[in-house]
Protein backbone atom coordinates (compact mmCIF):
# COMPACT_ATOMS: atom_id res chain seq x y z
CA UNK A 1 0.00 0.00 0.00
CA UNK A 2 1.43 3.54 -0.79
CA UNK A 3 2.45 5.96 1.75
CA UNK A 4 1.29 9.61 1.99
CA UNK A 5 3.12 12.20 3.84
CA UNK A 6 3.72 15.78 3.64
CA UNK A 7 6.97 17.23 2.87
CA UNK A 8 8.36 20.62 4.16
CA UNK A 9 11.38 22.29 5.00
CA UNK A 10 12.07 22.90 8.31
CA UNK A 11 13.82 24.75 11.17
CA UNK A 12 15.03 22.78 14.25
CA UNK A 13 17.88 25.48 15.85
CA UNK A 14 16.10 25.92 19.44
CA UNK A 15 16.22 22.42 21.12
CA UNK A 16 17.28 19.29 21.42
CA UNK A 17 15.87 16.49 19.37
CA UNK A 18 12.88 14.85 21.23
CA UNK A 19 13.38 11.19 21.96
CA UNK A 20 9.94 10.78 19.63
CA UNK A 21 11.18 12.71 16.96
CA UNK A 22 13.45 11.17 13.99
CA UNK A 23 12.90 13.26 11.06
CA UNK A 24 16.39 14.90 10.15
CA UNK A 25 16.07 18.96 9.95
CA UNK A 26 19.04 20.41 8.57
CA UNK A 27 17.98 23.80 9.19
CA UNK A 28 16.86 26.74 7.09
CA UNK A 29 16.54 30.32 6.98
CA UNK A 30 12.61 30.56 6.85
CA UNK A 31 10.50 30.09 10.06
CA UNK A 32 9.15 26.14 10.82
CA UNK A 33 5.63 25.51 9.33
CA UNK A 34 3.67 23.77 12.21
CA UNK A 35 3.23 20.37 10.73
CA UNK A 36 7.52 20.50 9.44
CA UNK A 37 8.38 17.87 11.95
CA UNK A 38 5.49 15.55 11.32
CA UNK A 39 5.78 15.65 8.09
CA UNK A 40 9.56 14.36 8.04
CA UNK A 41 8.84 11.51 10.77
CA UNK A 42 5.79 10.56 8.90
CA UNK A 43 8.63 10.32 5.58
CA UNK A 44 10.71 8.08 8.31
CA UNK A 45 7.93 5.83 9.02
CA UNK A 46 7.12 5.01 5.64
CA UNK A 47 10.93 4.13 4.97
CA UNK A 48 10.52 1.99 8.15
CA UNK A 49 7.37 0.19 6.95
CA UNK A 50 9.43 -1.22 4.40
CA UNK A 51 11.30 -3.17 6.33
CA UNK A 52 14.53 -3.72 3.89
CA UNK A 53 11.80 -5.54 1.45
CA UNK A 54 12.84 -4.43 -1.68
CA UNK A 55 10.05 -4.61 -3.80
CA UNK A 56 7.98 -2.00 -0.62
CA UNK A 57 11.21 0.38 -1.24
CA UNK A 58 10.71 0.28 -5.02
CA UNK A 59 7.05 1.17 -4.71
CA UNK A 60 8.00 3.66 -2.01
CA UNK A 61 10.34 4.95 -4.71
CA UNK A 62 7.51 5.13 -7.17
CA UNK A 63 5.71 7.22 -5.28
CA UNK A 64 8.54 9.78 -3.88
CA UNK A 65 9.64 9.99 -7.35
CA UNK A 66 6.18 12.07 -7.51
CA UNK A 67 5.84 14.10 -4.73
CA UNK A 68 9.44 15.33 -3.60
CA UNK A 69 10.76 18.21 -4.87
CA UNK A 70 13.36 18.40 -8.00
CA UNK A 71 16.72 20.03 -7.32
CA UNK A 72 17.04 23.56 -8.38
CA UNK A 73 13.22 24.24 -8.28
CA UNK A 74 12.82 26.41 -4.94
CA UNK A 75 13.28 23.44 -2.76
CA UNK A 76 16.31 22.16 -2.50
CA UNK A 77 16.53 21.60 0.93
CA UNK A 78 13.71 20.43 1.31
CA UNK A 79 14.84 17.77 -1.05
CA UNK A 80 17.83 17.19 1.25
CA UNK A 81 16.08 16.70 4.38
CA UNK A 82 13.96 14.06 2.91
CA UNK A 83 17.11 12.10 1.61
CA UNK A 84 18.57 12.76 5.11
CA UNK A 85 15.57 11.75 6.87
CA UNK A 86 15.61 8.50 4.62
CA UNK A 87 19.41 7.63 5.51
CA UNK A 88 18.46 8.00 9.37
CA UNK A 89 15.29 5.82 8.79
CA UNK A 90 17.00 2.78 6.70
CA UNK A 91 20.06 3.03 4.32
CA UNK A 92 18.77 -0.26 2.51
CA UNK A 93 15.37 2.02 1.65
CA UNK A 94 17.88 5.02 1.02
CA UNK A 95 20.46 3.59 -1.39
CA UNK A 96 17.48 1.67 -3.52
CA UNK A 97 15.17 5.31 -3.55
CA UNK A 98 18.38 7.78 -3.83
CA UNK A 99 18.94 6.89 -7.60
CA UNK A 100 15.29 6.33 -8.59
CA UNK A 101 15.07 9.99 -7.35
CA UNK A 102 18.28 11.28 -9.33
CA UNK A 103 17.29 9.26 -12.45
CA UNK A 104 13.67 11.28 -12.19
CA UNK A 105 15.33 14.48 -12.01
CA UNK A 106 17.92 13.65 -14.39
CA UNK A 107 15.04 13.34 -16.86
CA UNK A 108 13.86 16.31 -16.23
CA UNK A 109 16.58 18.18 -16.19
CA UNK A 110 16.93 16.97 -20.12
CA UNK A 111 13.53 17.59 -21.11
CA UNK A 112 12.74 14.37 -21.32
CA UNK A 113 10.63 13.25 -18.36
CA UNK A 114 8.39 11.60 -20.85
CA UNK A 115 10.63 8.36 -21.12
CA UNK A 116 9.65 7.66 -17.17
CA UNK A 117 6.36 5.48 -17.53
CA UNK A 118 4.33 5.93 -13.62
CA UNK A 119 4.91 1.95 -12.89
CA UNK A 120 9.13 2.15 -13.75
CA UNK A 121 11.41 2.28 -11.23
CA UNK A 122 14.91 3.51 -12.35
CA UNK A 123 18.34 3.18 -11.47
CA UNK A 124 21.96 5.01 -12.57
CA UNK A 125 24.79 3.04 -13.71
CA UNK A 126 27.40 5.39 -14.18
CA UNK A 127 30.49 3.95 -12.49
CA UNK A 128 33.97 2.59 -14.75
CA UNK A 129 35.33 -0.50 -14.15
CA UNK A 130 39.03 -1.44 -15.18
CA UNK A 131 39.20 -2.51 -18.94
CA UNK A 132 35.14 -2.18 -18.82
CA UNK A 133 33.78 -0.33 -21.58
CA UNK A 134 30.26 0.05 -23.04
CA UNK A 135 29.92 1.55 -26.27
CA UNK A 136 27.35 3.19 -27.74
CA UNK A 137 27.17 3.18 -31.92
CA UNK A 138 24.70 4.83 -33.82
CA UNK A 139 22.33 2.02 -36.43
CA UNK A 140 20.15 4.15 -38.31
CA UNK A 141 17.92 6.81 -36.39
CA UNK A 142 18.83 5.28 -33.26
CA UNK A 143 21.61 4.25 -30.94
CA UNK A 144 22.38 0.51 -29.86
CA UNK A 145 24.82 -0.63 -26.73
CA UNK A 146 27.31 -3.26 -26.85
CA UNK A 147 29.96 -4.08 -23.84
CA UNK A 148 29.83 -4.73 -19.76
CA UNK A 149 28.84 -2.10 -17.10
CA UNK A 150 29.85 -2.89 -13.80
CA UNK A 151 28.22 -1.75 -9.97
CA UNK A 152 24.83 -1.72 -11.03
CA UNK A 153 22.98 -2.28 -7.99
CA UNK A 154 19.63 -3.73 -8.58
CA UNK A 155 19.72 -4.48 -11.98
CA UNK A 156 17.79 -7.51 -11.82
CA UNK A 157 14.85 -5.88 -9.63
CA UNK A 158 14.54 -2.44 -11.91
CA UNK A 159 12.50 -2.20 -14.82
CA UNK A 160 15.09 0.91 -16.73
CA UNK A 161 18.24 2.18 -16.17
CA UNK A 162 20.34 5.36 -17.06
CA UNK A 163 24.08 4.04 -18.02
CA UNK A 164 26.48 6.03 -19.09
CA UNK A 165 28.62 5.01 -22.69
CA UNK A 166 31.54 6.08 -24.43
CA UNK A 167 30.72 7.03 -28.00
CA UNK A 168 33.62 9.02 -30.45
CA UNK A 169 32.34 12.25 -29.06
CA UNK A 170 33.06 11.29 -25.42
CA UNK A 171 31.19 9.78 -23.00
CA UNK A 172 26.59 10.14 -23.35
CA UNK A 173 23.84 8.77 -20.89
CA UNK A 174 21.48 6.51 -21.96
CA UNK A 175 18.07 5.54 -21.12
CA UNK A 176 17.52 1.90 -21.39
CA UNK A 177 14.53 -0.68 -20.68
CA UNK A 178 16.26 -3.51 -18.13
CA UNK A 179 13.76 -5.99 -19.96
CA UNK A 180 15.79 -5.75 -23.65
CA UNK A 181 16.57 -8.81 -25.20
CA UNK A 182 20.68 -8.81 -25.23
CA UNK A 183 21.27 -7.94 -21.47
CA UNK A 184 22.06 -10.56 -19.27
CA UNK A 185 23.64 -10.13 -15.21
CA UNK A 186 26.33 -11.51 -13.48
CA UNK A 187 26.21 -11.33 -10.00
CA UNK A 188 29.29 -11.91 -8.06
CA UNK A 189 28.87 -13.29 -4.57
CA UNK A 190 28.21 -10.22 -2.11
CA UNK A 191 30.19 -10.35 1.16
CA UNK A 192 29.38 -7.43 2.60
CA UNK A 193 28.09 -7.14 5.96
CA UNK A 194 26.66 -3.72 4.54
CA UNK A 195 23.52 -3.41 2.20
CA UNK A 196 23.01 -6.92 1.58
CA UNK A 197 19.97 -6.24 -0.20
CA UNK A 198 21.42 -4.10 -2.17
CA UNK A 199 24.04 -6.29 -3.96
CA UNK A 200 26.10 -4.82 -6.83
CA UNK A 201 25.78 -6.20 -10.20
CA UNK A 202 27.37 -6.30 -13.63
CA UNK A 203 25.51 -6.10 -17.27
CA UNK A 204 26.58 -7.86 -19.90
CA UNK A 205 25.16 -5.72 -23.16
CA UNK A 206 24.79 -7.04 -27.11
CA UNK A 207 22.98 -4.85 -29.32
CA UNK A 208 20.93 -3.10 -27.17
CA UNK A 209 18.66 -0.38 -28.08
CA UNK A 210 18.76 2.98 -25.94
CA UNK A 211 18.12 6.36 -26.02
CA UNK A 212 20.26 9.69 -25.37
CA UNK A 213 19.87 12.04 -22.95
CA UNK A 214 21.75 14.94 -22.85
CA UNK A 215 24.32 15.48 -25.55
CA UNK A 216 27.94 14.41 -25.22
CA UNK A 217 29.49 14.40 -21.51
CA UNK A 218 26.68 16.35 -20.55
CA UNK A 219 26.22 13.69 -17.88
CA UNK A 220 28.73 14.93 -15.62
CA UNK A 221 28.70 18.72 -17.01
CA UNK A 222 25.40 19.79 -15.84
CA UNK A 223 24.73 21.44 -12.39
CA UNK A 224 22.54 19.00 -11.20
CA UNK A 225 25.21 16.37 -11.62
CA UNK A 226 26.71 18.52 -8.44
CA UNK A 227 23.23 18.74 -6.57
CA UNK A 228 22.82 15.00 -7.02
CA UNK A 229 26.08 14.25 -5.35
CA UNK A 230 25.03 16.12 -2.17
CA UNK A 231 21.71 14.55 -1.94
CA UNK A 232 23.81 11.25 -1.29
CA UNK A 233 26.63 13.16 1.28
CA UNK A 234 22.23 14.07 2.72
CA UNK A 235 21.70 10.49 2.94
CA UNK A 236 24.90 9.93 5.31
CA UNK A 237 24.27 12.98 7.20
CA UNK A 238 21.15 11.06 8.04
CA UNK A 239 22.52 8.02 9.03
CA UNK A 240 25.49 9.48 11.06
CA UNK A 241 22.44 11.26 12.75
CA UNK A 242 20.92 8.18 14.01
CA UNK A 243 24.26 6.73 15.16
CA UNK A 244 24.56 9.74 16.86
CA UNK A 245 20.84 9.87 18.89
CA UNK A 246 21.67 6.17 19.89
CA UNK A 247 25.05 7.89 21.85
CA UNK A 248 22.82 10.35 22.76
CA UNK A 249 21.15 8.07 24.68
CA UNK A 250 23.74 6.03 25.90
CA UNK A 251 24.62 9.31 27.41
CA UNK A 252 21.32 10.69 28.74
CA UNK A 253 20.04 6.90 30.02
CA UNK A 254 23.56 6.86 32.40
CA UNK A 255 25.49 9.65 34.35
CA UNK A 256 28.47 10.70 31.80
CA UNK A 257 31.82 10.87 32.92
CA UNK A 258 34.24 13.88 31.14
CA UNK A 259 35.21 11.28 28.28
CA UNK A 260 31.47 10.24 27.36
CA UNK A 261 30.25 14.12 27.23
CA UNK A 262 33.52 15.12 25.15
CA UNK A 263 32.11 12.55 22.69
CA UNK A 264 28.64 13.57 22.62
CA UNK A 265 30.39 16.94 21.86
CA UNK A 266 31.95 15.67 19.37
CA UNK A 267 29.50 14.00 17.72
CA UNK A 268 27.34 17.00 18.01
CA UNK A 269 30.16 19.31 16.25
CA UNK A 270 30.73 17.13 13.09
CA UNK A 271 27.21 17.09 12.37
CA UNK A 272 26.63 20.98 12.83
CA UNK A 273 29.43 21.21 10.33
CA UNK A 274 27.70 19.12 7.71
CA UNK A 275 23.99 21.12 8.90
CA UNK A 276 25.73 24.07 8.05
CA UNK A 277 27.57 23.23 4.85
CA UNK A 278 23.82 21.82 3.23
CA UNK A 279 22.43 25.55 4.05
CA UNK A 280 25.22 27.23 2.11
CA UNK A 281 25.04 24.46 -0.66
CA UNK A 282 21.23 25.35 -0.78
CA UNK A 283 21.65 28.81 -1.48
CA UNK A 284 24.16 28.69 -4.50
CA UNK A 285 22.14 26.12 -5.83
CA UNK A 286 18.65 27.91 -6.05
CA UNK A 287 20.75 30.94 -6.61
CA UNK A 288 22.17 29.37 -9.89
CA UNK A 289 25.20 31.05 -9.83
CA UNK A 290 27.89 31.15 -12.32
CA UNK A 291 31.54 30.37 -12.40
CA UNK A 292 33.30 33.53 -11.05
CA UNK A 293 34.03 34.20 -7.55
CA UNK A 294 31.94 37.43 -7.98
CA UNK A 295 29.16 35.34 -8.91
CA UNK A 296 29.96 32.44 -6.40
CA UNK A 297 31.73 29.27 -6.55
CA UNK A 298 31.24 26.67 -9.47
CA UNK A 299 28.39 24.24 -8.24
CA UNK A 300 31.10 21.08 -8.42
CA UNK A 301 33.20 22.70 -5.51
CA UNK A 302 30.04 23.09 -3.70
CA UNK A 303 29.90 19.68 -3.90
CA UNK A 304 33.26 18.84 -2.88
CA UNK A 305 32.67 20.63 -0.17
CA UNK A 306 29.67 19.53 1.25
CA UNK A 307 30.41 15.78 0.36
CA UNK A 308 34.02 16.32 2.20
CA UNK A 309 32.53 17.66 4.99
CA UNK A 310 29.66 15.14 5.50
CA UNK A 311 32.52 12.33 5.38
CA UNK A 312 34.58 13.52 7.88
CA UNK A 313 31.45 14.43 9.79
CA UNK A 314 30.35 10.47 9.39
CA UNK A 315 33.30 9.20 10.41
CA UNK A 316 33.92 10.98 13.06
CA UNK A 317 30.14 10.53 14.61
CA UNK A 318 31.13 6.86 13.95
CA UNK A 319 34.24 6.59 15.59
CA UNK A 320 33.56 8.31 18.88
CA UNK A 321 30.30 6.41 19.11
CA UNK A 322 32.05 3.31 18.73
CA UNK A 323 34.74 4.63 21.86
CA UNK A 324 31.79 5.95 23.91
CA UNK A 325 29.59 3.16 24.25
CA UNK A 326 32.14 0.06 23.72
CA UNK A 327 31.03 -3.24 22.46
CA UNK A 328 27.73 -4.05 23.91
CA UNK A 329 25.69 -1.97 20.81
CA UNK A 330 27.59 -3.39 18.39
CA UNK A 331 26.90 -6.68 19.88
CA UNK A 332 23.75 -6.75 21.18
CA UNK A 333 21.80 -4.53 19.11
CA UNK A 334 21.16 -5.80 15.41
CA UNK A 335 19.59 -2.17 14.07
CA UNK A 336 22.77 -0.69 15.18
CA UNK A 337 25.38 -3.36 14.22
CA UNK A 338 24.08 -2.89 11.02
CA UNK A 339 23.29 0.94 9.99
CA UNK A 340 26.91 1.34 11.07
CA UNK A 341 27.75 -1.67 8.76
CA UNK A 342 25.54 0.24 5.61
CA UNK A 343 26.98 3.15 6.76
CA UNK A 344 30.67 2.36 6.36
CA UNK A 345 30.33 0.89 3.08
CA UNK A 346 27.99 3.29 1.61
CA UNK A 347 30.67 6.33 2.59
CA UNK A 348 33.39 4.41 0.46
CA UNK A 349 31.30 5.87 -2.95
CA UNK A 350 33.03 8.84 -1.73
CA UNK A 351 37.00 8.01 -2.38
CA UNK A 352 38.30 9.85 0.33
CA UNK A 353 41.80 11.27 -0.15
CA UNK A 354 41.28 11.01 -4.12
CA UNK A 355 38.09 12.92 -3.83
CA UNK A 356 40.12 15.37 -1.94
CA UNK A 357 42.82 15.51 -4.44
CA UNK A 358 40.57 16.22 -7.09
CA UNK A 359 38.82 18.82 -5.47
CA UNK A 360 42.01 20.62 -4.75
CA UNK A 361 42.33 20.32 -8.33
CA UNK A 362 39.33 21.82 -8.89
CA UNK A 363 40.33 24.90 -6.34
CA UNK A 364 42.89 25.64 -8.26
CA UNK A 365 41.81 25.53 -11.69
CA UNK A 366 39.02 28.33 -10.49
CA UNK A 367 41.73 30.84 -9.24
CA UNK A 368 40.02 31.53 -6.09
CA UNK A 369 41.54 30.43 -3.51
CA UNK A 370 40.83 27.98 -0.57
CA UNK A 371 37.01 28.70 0.96
CA UNK A 372 36.60 31.57 -1.51
CA UNK A 373 32.27 32.16 -1.86
CA UNK A 374 31.76 29.88 1.45
CA UNK A 375 28.89 32.33 2.61
CA UNK A 376 26.95 32.74 -0.10
CA UNK A 377 24.47 34.97 2.02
Amino acid sequence: MPHSFRTTSAIDEANAEAPTTRGVHLGAAAAPTPDSRASLNELHAAARDCRGEVESILGLARELGGRLPLPQQGRTFELWESLATLGAADLTAARIIEPHLDAVAILNQAGQAGLQAADSTWGVFAAQGPGQQLLATQAGSGWRLDGDKPWCSLAGDLSNALVTARTDLGMRLFAVDLRSPGISISQRPWTALGLPSVPSQGLSLVNVPAVPVGGPDWYVQRPGFSWGGIGVAAIWHGAATAVARRLYDHCRLRKPDQIALWHLGCADQALWAGRCAFQAAAVVAERGRGTSDDDGPQPAIVAGRVRATVVAAAEKVLSVAAHGMGPEPLAFEPEHVQRVADLELYLRQDHGERSLSSHGAAILAAATGPGAGAAPW
